[in-house]
């Protein structure tokens, strides 16, 4: 075959936009999404599982102790926020991927991005009120209506963009702290006053009023959050309604879209550079490791250690004690990438990788199957076991699903094309019905 015959070849395989083929994926990709949505679990369990006090007071709730301490040192070192780091910078390097195979066709992307991105957003908007509040996925639409407009940038301006994006983040994380504190000294002094004797106004009262509130949830609300989510689905679904707002509101405005904008924008020139294709050398695999478990983890472990130190107290949370794991994290994602890479490269643990890509494969799938696995789980409408099980008996839980889903992803993609909710989103999105078993002779 000439070299014209290739070509030609090539433009007829991408002869229109459509549904990414399985010879068309990048393998490596698929590995690295795959692995990050395994990690996501190790995290979003608790989230699943105990009161949402543990969000910002961890030693509230879950024991704090002994084994129950140490997995959860586990995980905040290695998987929280490294995880999801990882899984947002592919959600950029997919867009890449999307605007490469258009380009090779000649055909216009736009149109069939945001059908795809908006259709994203009703999905994220079920999966938030119908079955968890700590969707991602809203975020990640969000995010993606952005993202389009700077695909064609080069990967130098895509890192210092991203970089700039994740910094505003961190700076509005310590000016929530700054207003904490300011909150604090005030309903102290209001507090002060009361004591002897003084009659404060309404004014002050309420301040004092809100930094009880803010400061850490009492044993009563915890326990309230614990009966609520025991209960049956009317009071779960209100409560996890008022999360899901929240979250989608004040937390994505000041603190969510900052984080998985900027290291979208990062994925997106780290795609263009060939990171996560697999295409940089076993040199610049290694210094990441180096580089990212050398500096990264130690600044996590800082981190960790001074919120420890602090009790988590809420002020010293946003003013500094959030920043270290912010930053470190991202290094410590380059280093679990660059290890993943280098694993596939060597073709070590082939029986390994190859079920981690088909979990890749299935991500969306995989990733609505925690919440339905979970809610069933933990939720009063299913087993009921919200707030009774620690940490440790979580990680049990954890590795169980995680499993399961290594043996599910590539048994179910050897006879279907997609997972059912990426064939329901690839159907939406092309208002068609995509075929779900694989065309004869196509690499499965």
């Amino acid at each position: 075959m000439t070299a014209s015959d290739n070509q030609l070849t090539t433009a007829n395989s991408y002869s229109a936009v459509g549904p990414v083929t399985t010879s068309e994926r990048i393998a490596m990709v698929d590995v690295l999404r795959g692995v990050a949505l395994l990690g996501i679990l190790v995290i979003n369990i608790e989230l699943f599982a105990l009161p949402s006090a543990m969000l910002f007071s961890p030693d509230l709730v879950g024991g704090f102790t002994g084994m129950n301490l140490w997995v959860w040192e586990f995980g905040y070192l290695l998987f929280f926020e490294k995880m999801m780091a990882i899984f947002s910078m592919l959600f950029g390097a997919g867009l890449i991927l999307m605007f490469k195979r258009a380009e090779t066709a000649q055909k216009k992307l736009g149109g069939v991005y945001y059908r795809r991105i908006l259709w994203l957003v009703l999905i994220g908007l079920a999966h938030a009120y119908l079955l968890w509040y700590g969707d991602i996925l809203f975020t990640y639409a969000i995010c993606g209506l952005l993202l389009y407009l700077f695909r064609r940038r080069s990967a130098r301006a895509l890192m210092i963009l991203g970089i700039a994006v994740l910094i505003v983040g961190m700076g509005i994380q310590s000016g929530i702290g700054v207003l904490k504190g300011s909150l604090r000294d005030s309903a102290t002094t209001y507090q002060t006053a009361r004591d002897n004797g003084e009659t404060l106004t309404p004014q002050q009262e309420s301040t004092i009023e809100a930094w009880n509130m803010m400061e850490k949830p009492s044993p009563e609300e915890v326990q309230e959050e614990i009966a609520v989510y025991q209960g049956g689905f009317a009071g779960i679904f209100k409560s996890r309604g008022f999360m899901s707002l929240m979250i989608q509101t004040q937390a994505m405005v000041f603190i969510v879209f900052w984080r998985a904008m900027g290291l979208m924008l990062l994925g997106m020139a780290f795609m263009k550079l060939g990171i996560f294709s697999g295409g940089r050398s076993l040199r610049f695999y290694v210094g990441c490791i180096v580089i990212g478990y050398g500096i990264g983890l130690p600044v996590v472990w800082y981190g960790m250690s001074s919120l420890q130190a602090h009790g988590f107290d809420t002020v010293y949370r946003f003013l500094y004690g959030n920043h270290f794991n912010y930053a470190g994290s991202i290094l410590v994602a380059l280093a679990h990438v660059s290890v993943v890479v280098i694993i596939v490269k060597f073709g070590v643990l082939n029986w390994l990788t190859s079920r981690l890509a088909a979990v890749g494969r299935m991500a969306l799938s995989n990733y609505l199957m925690h919440s339905i696995i979970c809610t069933t789980i933990f939720y009063g409408y299913g087993f009921g076991l919200f707030g009774k099980v620690e940490r440790l008996g979580l990680l049990g839980i954890v590795v169980a699903i995680l499993v399961l889903q290594l043996i599910v992803s590539p048994i179910w993609l050897t006879y279907f094309r997609f997972g059912p909710f990426e064939w329901l989103w690839r159907s939406l999105t092309y208002w068609r019905l995509q075929p779900m078993r694989p065309a004869s002779g196509e690499n499965r």
